[in-house]
């Protein structure tokens, strides 16, 4: 690849006002660090959407180039962990936020944020998991940790944004029964196709409800927080758990103690940004061996570099359905 130089999206504040567009920058223009990769692929996330309105404060500094993820090959490497021609993933660690991210043709990083890209994927593949797949599995693992047993009857809320739809996928091929919930009932044919086998409308669980509630799965994944969140709890069965990870619906959790100290329900935190390696490692192993090429297709578009200032408000709008990968080639 020429060196001299490469293409980026660069979000900019001018007047307290943030501007995005693509940029021709050089190696110059990248933070310091021992590690730098011809990045191949990106992907689309919540958070990378809430990046690019910006929203919420998620980058944290500017000039900076978004994109949480990343999919490549090192091409430059001062750490003895990766060689030149190494393929590579990233995800977290502030990548995107407050250091530059995947959202351009190159990225320099620090060696302890990368895993080597386990046998079975590609770059475009591991982008079609991303963030959300990365989160997705560890939802799972911790559930699987907890006890839940396969066979039984899992929750997904959120069901057809990029979390959930992985989240169904994995849990419908390691053998639980999924319930998807969702606000899209458009979408019944797409969650019935990753496996979930019953279908709730997102209506019905947005409104408070009552602290305990009839007793309807023993584990969930859940994405969106807020009411939703003290709903699931309310219904998850003795000895339970709920996977928690995002917070689309609202941060807040309008609950009690009651399904904690009444039926023993754990609420499981999700956190992927700071995951340890042997966890990221392990994470990254187990959705290679456990999605097959056929999986990730049925629930990925592709896009470029251009295209990703238009789909911010769509995203957030709970408008994209599964993942999106960005070609930076593109």
């Amino acid at each position: 690849m020429d060196r001299s130089g490469f293409r980026a999206l660069v979000a900019r504040e001018e007047g307290g006002r943030q501007s995005v567009a693509l940029a021709t920058l050089t190696d110059a223009d990248l933070p310091a660090a021992d590690v730098t990769v011809d990045v191949e692929y990106s992907s689309f996330n919540y958070k990378d959407g809430l990046a690019l309105a910006g929203r919420n404060r998620i980058l944290r500094h500017y000039p900076i180039i978004p994109g949480i993820d990343f999919a490549g090959t090192v091409a430059q490497s001062a750490s003895p962990r990766f060689r030149p021609g190494d393929k590579v993933v990233l995800t977290g660690f502030g990548v995107g936020e407050n250091w530059s991210g995947g959202f351009a043709e190159r990225a320099r990083v620090k060696s302890e944020w990368l895993v080597a890209l386990p046998a079975g994927l590609d770059a475009r593949q591991a982008m079609a998991i991303g963030t959300a797949g990365f989160t997705a599995m560890l939802a799972v693992m911790a559930l699987e940790r907890h006890g839940i047993a396969k066979g039984g009857e899992v929750l997904v809320t959120g069901a057809a944004g990029g979390v959930g739809s992985i989240a169904i996928r994995l849990l419908s091929s390691l053998g639980y029964r999924v319930t998807a919930l969702t606000g899209r009932a458009s979408e019944r044919d797409f969650l019935e196709s990753l496996g979930a086998g019953a279908i709730l409308e997102r209506a019905a669980y947005q409104a408070p409800g009552k602290p305990l509630q009839a007793e309807r799965w023993q584990g969930a994944v859940d994405s969106v927080g807020g009411t939703i969140l003290a709903n699931v709890l309310a219904a998850t069965a003795y000895g339970g758990a709920v996977a928690a990870c995002g917070l689309a619906g609202g941060a807040d959790l309008p609950t009690s103690v009651f399904p904690f100290i009444l039926r023993g329900v754990a609420l499981l935190g999700i956190e992927s940004v700071q995951c340890p390696l042997a966890l990221r490692e392990e994470a990254w192993r187990r959705l290679a061996r456990d999605l097959t090429a056929a999986d990730l297709a049925a629930v990925t578009e592709e896009i470029g570099l251009g295209d990703l200032p238009a789909r911010a408000e769509a995203i957030l709008a709970g408008q994209v359905r599964g993942r999106t990968v960005v070609n930076v080639r593109q």
